[in-house]
């Protein structure tokens, strides 16, 4: 039995016992890979009444918390979502193996032969907050990435996220598979979480996943490199050469399917020319909707609306609340987004090849669209299976975190008794 008192302790035992598994994990054959990970997903999927009597708990934690709506729906699972969970894991289980995959290779004059390949990062801690599949996904994409995980989830989906890591445990012992590959944290202690940070000697990178305050604090604190997945302040620009009915689509999908996903658009910036046209139409069907408008200029005078303030340029809502903006042209749009987004995901809505071909050169988002709803800002989508977040920083992985992307490289040289002159 664990000493859960004990914070460093346990923490720097994870940490030792994860490094001795990335090693074993670093040449485990690709079909022994994807077997546990169908093998999990089969767990899972047998283990369904026990995920949902877990999660129950933490819903009933999230209410006594005061949790919101939108944090209550990232947080639940029911048998639809729980099948998704499955799908992912299997999607995982069927990409290409990215270790020791040749990047690029090359003869030098010398006489020898060089080659880049992809090799795993090591040990990988990922602190996420209140969504519990991020456990499934992460454990996959790094098991995938031959990787061994510290996952550390956030407090209100700890019996949810325990009840999962069990059936990944279930696919590394069915496969043979060190178990301690996939790590769960196994305390709410907050402590945990800081000495994770610290880990220099067994951890090699960190994942946060989760609010503008967690990522903050692991950029301020870590002293291992971090990932930074920071707040999806998503924008969608609506072009005076827009059409009227892809507008419509797009922006209420992107508002409404999820609001809790960090690919939900916060923020609506409408040419002028398109203010009385297309853009009252996306004002009164948003407020239909149920979505507060928080808007901006001539958008104020549309019965409904919320005047917006300076605050709501630049937040991050998860929630059924939009702000909108008249802007009087492209440029006007780019020096927006500029000043109040996150680099995480922006769009263009136009039909004019040049505005979508200028959004696009002038903006350095993770993630840039043109005619498409931004919830599509998900690894899965991309077709990575799943994704252990959107990286907004510039330095290694950026975008959505697939398997590939959490590797790294290293060169293989080989020669014929070959000597420098």
């Amino acid at each position: 039995m664990k000493d859960l008192t004990d914070i460093p302790a346990l923490m720097a035992d994870i940490g030792a016992r994860a490094k001795v598994a990335a090693a074993e994990l670093a040449y485990a054959a690709p079909e022994q890979k994807r077997k546990a990970l169908d093998a999990a997903a089969d767990a899972v999927w047998a283990r369904r009444a026990e995920i949902v009597e877990a999660n129950a708990k933490d819903l009933d934690f999230g209410r006594d918390k005061g949790l919101s709506d939108a944090m209550m729906d990232r947080l639940l699972l029911d048998e639809g979502r729980i099948e998704g969970i499955c799908s992912g894991l299997r999607a995982v289980a069927a990409q290409h193996d990215p270790v020791g995959e040749v990047i690029a290779e090359w003869d030098r004059p010398s006489g020898i032969h060089i080659r880049q390949v992809r090799t795993p990062l090591g040990v990988i801690g990922v602190i996420y907050e209140s969504r519990p599949n991020v456990t499934a996904d992460a454990g996959a994409l790094c098991l995938k990435a031959g990787n061994a995980v510290i996952l550390r989830g956030g407090s209100e989906s700890f019996h949810s996220s325990g009840a999962i890591h069990a059936c990944l445990l279930e696919g590394l012992r069915a496969t043979g598979l060190p178990e301690d590959a996939i790590q769960l944290v196994p305390t709410r202690d907050r402590v945990a979480v800081q000495e994770l940070l610290t880990m220099t000697d067994t951890v090699d990178v960190i994942v946060p996943r989760g609010g503008k305050g967690l990522v903050g604090l692991v950029q301020r604190e870590a002293r291992v490199p971090v990932f930074a997945h920071l707040e999806g302040i998503v924008h969608i620009y609506v072009d005076k050469a827009a059409d009227a009915v892809k507008a419509l689509d797009v922006v209420l999908n992107a508002k409404t399917r999820r609001t809790g996903i960090c690919g939900a658009a916060e923020c609506l910036l409408i040419h002028e020319d398109a203010v009385d046209t297309i853009g009252q139409g996306l004002v009164r069907a948003l407020l239909d909707k149920g979505v507060r408008v928080h808007a901006d200029g001539a958008l104020q005078q549309i019965d409904g609306t919320v005047p917006a303030t300076e605050d709501d340029w630049g937040r991050e809502y998860l929630d059924m609340d939009i702000a909108a903006k008249v802007v009087p042209d492209l440029d006007a749009a780019i020096a927006h987004i500029r000043r109040y987004g996150s680099n995480h995901t922006d769009c263009i809505l136009t039909e004019d090849d040049t505005a979508a071909a200028r959004f696009f050169e002038r903006l350095d988002s993770a993630i840039l669209m043109r005619n498409a709803s931004t919830q599509f800002a998900d690894g899965g989508e991309f077709g990575m299976g799943a994704e252990i977040g959107i990286a907004t920083g510039k330095m290694h992985a950026r975008g959505p975190v697939g398997a590939a992307q959490l590797t790294s490289f290293k060169y293989l040289v080989d020669g014929n008794g070959t000597v420098r002159a």
